[in-house]
């Protein structure tokens, strides 16, 4: 009986300890509004530059949804400004984006939008 109680008593630990952890994870991301005051707008392009991002850490995009949108490119999509068709898209005005370690790329393929600096670039370790 009393080696039923030790198990018990490591199980609730063992349990305590694994969402201790994992709430200093979460706690621990950067939430990050792109564009600051300015939002998700044209001429944003270089707003990630000098800024260190981490895996975990969240992208918040604040725009119009008539008038813009959020896509997830490769390097060539950042690149040309193009969206293919298995890209995702994002179109609430308020989406939040979780980054994973490496490199992400979001473009607005608006018409033009793009090609006036509505993308950015950021590099997460």
């Amino acid at each position: 009986m009393a080696r039923a109680g030790s198990v018990c008593v490591a199980v609730v630990v063992a349990l305590a300890l694994a969402v201790c952890c994992t709430e200093v994870l979460v706690a621990g991301a950067t939430e990050w509004t792109v564009g600051d005051g300015n939002g998700w707008s044209f001429g944003v392009a270089g707003w990630e530059n000098g800024k260190a991002f981490s895996a975990g850490d969240v992208l918040v995009f604040h725009y119009d949804p008539a008038m813009h949108n959020v896509v997830q490119v490769d390097q060539a999509g950042y690149d040309g400004c193009t969206a293919a068709a298995g890209d995702t898209t994002y179109a609430s005005g308020n989406d939040k984006i979780t980054l994973a370690a490496g490199k992400a790329f979001f473009i607005c393929s608006f018409p033009g939008h793009c090609q006036n600096g509505m993308k950015i670039a950021v590099a997460a370790q």
